[in-house]
């Protein structure tokens, strides 16, 4: 149960970008230097292109038990989760326990190698419901000056599966 108040979408979408701050121009840079393409077709980097953007894009931070900072609208139907909910839970929580030993192992790939393309894998919302993730594009947030600042991924295919 979120204790905020209900929310509208121009809310959420605020809460989000100002969660991100510059990380959102950092998703996008970090996403266009490790793939060599930009993350959306026009290569757009505004919130709004963001929000509205026709694919799931999300962020986690550098915690030891990440917590995402960052999703678009798409991200929130998926999850069916608040802007909120989204900004309060740790994204191990996006996988079913039994899936979050691959999660992990995806995540520690993407570390070592920067960015993991063409990834697929179940997803659970905050009502349970189970989705398989397609064509996920799942890249480390790093600066200029090399400093890591979390993990972002990308994806716009998905199948419900309950």
């Amino acid at each position: 149960m979120d204790p905020h108040p209900p929310m509208d979408d121009a809310e959420a979408q605020r809460l989000l970008t100002a969660s991100a701050g510059p990380r959102l121009a950092l998703i996008a840079e970090s996403f266009a230097r490790l793939t060599g393409r930009p993350l959306l077709a026009d290569g757009a980097v505004s919130a709004d292109a963001f929000w509205t953007a026709p694919l799931a894009i999300l962020a986690h931070g550098t915690e030891p038990d990440p917590v995402f900072f960052y999703g678009d609208r798409l991200t929130l139907e998926l999850f069916e989760v608040t802007a909120h909910q989204l900004l309060q839970m740790p994204s191990r929580l996006s996988a079913e326990s039994v899936d979050r030993a691959e999660r992990a192992r995806l995540l520690d790939q993407v570390t070592s190698r920067g960015v993991i393309e063409d990834y697929a894998g179940v997803r659970i919302s905050a009502t349970g419901r189970r989705f398989r993730i397609e064509r996920a594009t799942v890249w480390n947030l790093i600066d200029a000056a090399g400093a890591v600042h979390g993990q972002a991924a990308a994806f716009d295919a998905w199948t419900r599966l309950d």
